[in-house]
């Protein structure tokens, strides 16, 4: 067949002249990419060559139209949110844009393909100071050792879902153990989908009432939370990793909880920056529980 559903690299050995063209194009473009950005720019690239499969379309031979009704299709049948549908296409437009680099295709067909508005603040809604440290006590309390961990690995140090689940005991030295950071109730390493699980099982059981949660909420709280307790803008971009400053755009102030209200309605967890007066709520004494140093399911 012309066409898989499957995009991997031509076996080993074999010249590149024999190479299916597609899947030459396709390894050509995520050549681009190391690590996680590869496996997730794979998994877009996956879904539009299986919905180019099913219609019997070859990609490399695709005109504007059949981009556009790829996008039709995301937007009104999958009913995908405008960031997904966007994040999607410029992997597509990506892809098309290497084949014409390569020479495979003489212009790209969407490259004049309208991608849905995507807002300039982020609508994820973070956790106010009070519910992380709610949501905190429940992990905390939970029999599930993990639980805790994965909280504070997302909360406290904001990291990204897969950063977290790729972790490993060995990435924190000492050499006590070795292996995944956290697990499933299988045993076997935690993945996304037991991430979401996890949280949403320790929002019910949390003291106060909590959004419906999802991994990068608490990465987004953890932003918030910084920028209530005055860091800089600049400190917080490289706490979050951020290549761009301008993907905190629109959070720059105190920011709006999942409840309508400001998330400074509460003390704040870190400390003030130190160019602003310090006053009687940022005393020490005054300072929530969460500050104190904790072990994250068994390891120091």
């Amino acid at each position: 067949m012309w066409m898989s559903t499957s995009v991997s690299l031509w076996p080993a050995g074999e010249p590149a002249s024999r190479a299916d063209p597609l899947r030459l194009a396709a390894a050509a473009y995520l050549a681009r990419f190391t690590g996680p950005s590869r496996a997730h720019t794979e998994s877009d690239l996956r879904i539009f060559l299986a919905w180019c499969a099913e219609r019997g379309v070859d990609p490399l031979a695709a005109g504007r139209a059949q981009v556009e009704l790829y996008v039709r299709w995301m937007q009104e049948i999958r009913r995908l949110k405008p960031s997904t549908v966007s994040r999607r296409m410029s992997v597509v437009a990506g892809f098309y844009r290497t084949c014409v680099i390569d020479g495979m295709l003489e212009h790209s067909p969407a490259e004049h393909v309208r991608r849905p508005p995507v807002p300039a603040e982020s609508p994820t809604l973070g956790l106010t100071h009070l519910q992380l440290e709610a949501l905190l006590s429940a992990a905390r309390d939970s029999g599930n050792p993990y639980d805790f961990a994965l909280v504070c690995l997302l909360g406290l140090l904001g990291l990204r879902i897969f950063e977290a689940c790729g972790a490993n005991i060995e990435d924190l030295g000492g050499g006590r153990a070795t292996g995944p950071l956290l697990l499933n109730r299988y045993g076997s390493r935690m993945d996304r989908q037991a991430a979401t699980r996890r949280l949403a099982a320790l929002a019910q059981t949390s003291r106060m009432r909590m959004p419906r949660l999802h991994p990068h909420m608490l990465r987004h709280t953890f932003v918030t939370t910084m920028l209530d307790a005055g860091v800089d803008l600049r400190d917080v971009q490289i706490a979050a990793r951020h290549a761009d400053p301008a993907r905190r755009r629109g959070t720059t102030g105190p920011a709006t909880s999942s409840t309508g209200t400001r998330t400074t309605s509460s003390p704040p967890t870190w400390p003030p920056a130190p160019d602003r007066p310090l006053g009687r709520q940022d005393h020490p004494s005054r300072q929530p529980l969460i500050t104190r140093p904790c072990r994250i399911a068994g390891v120091a």
